[in-house]
């Protein structure tokens, strides 16, 4: 699989949507919360606008120049991704208005025929997945939930989503970059220290950064580690990811132009946590629709 770094592009674009499952189908419901895929460009944008909202508004991510006129983070992998959405069906309007979360979900085939992974441009997944031939694996990306709807229940939506997806397209392994705040990594020294002890990744799933961006999370021993704080730490997806049963690579990014220090999560489904597979149902059934 031959993989380039995507460039934003210079223009707005029109989505080819995905058709591989009726694009409308809820993929699950929790009260006024419902989950699915983008079903028209219209709800891409509007994802791409709540992206802009979170990342540059309130991260202050350094977006280019025509990001920043269309007030979307978009770029060329949102081409041939999956949308996945969040709709409060609560709030008056069309459901461009009502999305108050999403995740960007890239399958290996359709990133096979296409320019690759993004997480490629920190880590190198072609090697990853090279190693595990026979298993289908997953990229889950730009995730993020209006500040206002943080809470368990929109976590819970969300997972639902990937969860149902997953099954339904046979996936074996999902992964992706999970973000720190700051471009500092040892201002998380504590945390990702935690996280390198706890979830290491084994031989199979091993995950390097592209040479020279790597900062190893190995910055304290382990005798100064407390979990508790620790856990405190981290930010509420990652700790979401860790409480799955995920695993991270020994080395994390610093991403410049989002101003974050970003791990890989790998996650491979025989792995999910029991108590989980429960709680959403084995067969994704739990908060269907």
């Amino acid at each position: 699989m031959e993989t380039h770094v995507q460039q934003p592009l210079s223009t707005p674009f029109h989505v080819p949507l995905a058709k591989s499952q009726p694009a409308d189908r809820a993929l699950g419901k929790i009260g006024s919360l419902e989950v699915r895929l983008a079903a028209t460009n219209a709800e891409i944008e509007a994802a791409q606008c709540l992206r802009y909202r979170v990342f540059a508004e309130e991260m202050g991510a350094q977006l280019p120049a025509e990001a920043v006129r269309a007030k979307r983070d978009f770029d060329a992998v949102d081409r041939y991704c999956d949308h996945l959405l969040v709709l409060d069906t609560a709030l008056t309007g069309t459901a461009e208005n009502q999305i108050v979360g999403t995740y960007r979900l890239l399958r290996q085939e359709v990133a096979e025929r296409h320019d690759g992974f993004y997480s490629q441009s920190e880590f190198d997944v072609v090697d990853l997945v090279g190693r595990n031939p026979g298993k289908r694996f997953l990229e889950l990306g730009r995730s993020c939930v209006l500040k206002e709807y943080r809470t368990r229940r929109t976590l819970e939506a969300l997972w639902q989503g990937n969860w149902a997806y997953a099954l339904n397209h046979g996936i074996d392994a999902m992964f992706g970059c999970a973000s720190f705040p700051g471009d500092k990594p040892h201002a998380h020294a504590l945390a990702l220290s935690f996280l390198n002890q706890a979830a290491a990744t084994g031989d199979n799933w091993t995950v390097n950064a592209i040479p020279g961006r790597g900062v190893s999370l190995d910055m304290m021993p382990v005798e100064a580690i407390t979990p508790r704080a620790a856990l405190g730490a981290m930010p509420p997806l990652v700790k979401g990811y860790l409480r799955l049963g995920a695993l991270v690579s020994s080395e994390a990014v610093v991403d410049r132009e989002f101003r974050t220090t970003d791990i890989l999560v790998i996650l491979p489904v025989k792995q999910i946590r029991g108590r989980y597979i429960n709680h959403y149902g084995a067969d994704a059934s739990r908060f269907s629709a």
